[in-house]
């Protein structure tokens, strides 16, 4: 069933890291102490680290005392960038029913144009809101 935006696991993990990280400065984070403070695998996470390091969201130091940390400010990177640096660009669905006989979008019988309205909130929301703002709502 496909309607509203849906995150998935990866976009969830790479959300989490980037605000793990941002509350962590001035220091390397491991994969470890990143895995083990969210209760995740660390295969998972690293392939995670590696997406956003490629996107330069990231930054990864090898080494027995490496470790990772923000490529940027937190101030200066949204959750849009974070979703996509995962999923690649946020797409949309039109239309909560598998086989609509309507057409979807704005033409659909049941929900209208709900739906798209419904995403473009989501879509408005995650490209605003900087990590900073995450940080400073919950460090508090």
């Amino acid at each position: 069933m496909q309607g509203v935006i849906k995150i998935s696991e990866a976009a969830t993990l790479a959300l989490h890291t980037m605000y793990f990280l941002s509350i962590s400065t001035n220091r390397l984070v491991s994969t470890k102490e990143i895995a083990s403070t969210f209760t995740i695998s660390e295969n998972h996470l690293a392939k995670v680290l590696q997406r956003l390091v490629k996107v330069g969201l990231v930054e990864s130091i090898r080494g027995p005392k490496g470790g990772f940390s923000l490529a940027k400010s937190s101030e200066n990177i949204t959750l849009l960038e974070i979703y996509e640096a995962i999923e690649g660009t946020l797409e949309m669905s039109d239309c909560l029913l598998n086989e609509p006989i309507c057409g979807g979008g704005d033409n659909c019988i049941i929900f209208g144009g709900l739906l798209d309205k419904i995403n473009k909130q989501v879509k408005d929301y995650m490209e605003q809101k900087k990590l900073s703002e995450l940080r400073n709502l919950f460090s508090k």
